[in-house]
C-alpha cells in the first residue's frame, strides 16, 4: 500500500499523507497532470470520479464530480495556484453543487502536493490546510483519511497498468 504515514493537526490545521509508489517521478506526476487518469484514482474507490474541467496550469481550474454506489454525485472544485512541473503543485480545493459550482458554507482547503525521488521510485505527500479547526474536524468527521488514503492507495494498480 503507497501510504505510509498520516497526520492531522487540528491546532496547526494541516493534514498530511505521505505515500511512496514504485515508479518514477514523471509517471506519478502524469496521474495528476492528465484528467483521464486521475478519474480512475481521485475519490474512494467505490466513487469513481469524472473530471469535466481540468486546466493543469497556473491559475487553471479544476471541476469534478465523484458518483457514489447509489448513483448520488458529490462535486468538488480546484484552483491551481503554482506547478512547477514533476515536482510540486498548489492548489485551493472546494466542495460543488450540482453544477459544479462552489458551496460556500463548506471547507475550503490550500494544497501543496510534492513529488520527490527515491530509491525506489516516489515520494509524494499530499499536505491540505484548513482555516480553521472546525473545517479540518468537518472533513476528518466526513471520513477524509480513509477516503483519500483509499484513492491514492489505487494509484500503484494504475501505475501498474
Amino acid at each position: 500500500m503507497p501510504v505510509i504515514d498520516v497526520q492531522s493537526d487540528t491546532a496547526a490545521l494541516p493534514l498530511t499523507i505521505t505515500a511512496e509508489f514504485a515508479a518514477p517521478v514523471d509517471r506519478v506526476w502524469d496521474v495528476y497532470a492528465n484528467p483521464r487518469q486521475l478519474e480512475k484514482v481521485w475519490g474512494p474507490p467505490d466513487y469513481p470520479a469524472t473530471f469535466v474541467e481540468h486546466d493543469f496550469q497556473p491559475g487553471g481550474r479544476a471541476s469534478y464530480y465523484m458518483t457514489a454506489p447509489d448513483g448520488q454525485k458529490f462535486g468538488g472544485w480546484w484552483q491551481f495556484d503554482s506547478i512547477d512541473p514533476t515536482s510540486s503543485f498548489s492548489f485551493t480545493d472546494g466542495f460543488a453543487d450540482d453544477d459544479l459550482q462552489p458551496v460556500d458554507n463548506m471547507p475550503v482547503s490550500t494544497n501543496h502536493y510534492t513529488f520527490t525521488a527515491t530509491d525506489t521510485g516516489t515520494r509524494t505527500v499530499y499536505q491540505s490546510t484548513f482555516a480553521s479547526a472546525d473545517d479540518l474536524q468537518k472533513v476528518l468527521d466526513m471520513g477524509v483519511i480513509e477516503g483519500a488514503s483509499g484513492a491514492i492507495n489505487q494509484i500503484d494498480a494504475l501505475l501498474a497498468a
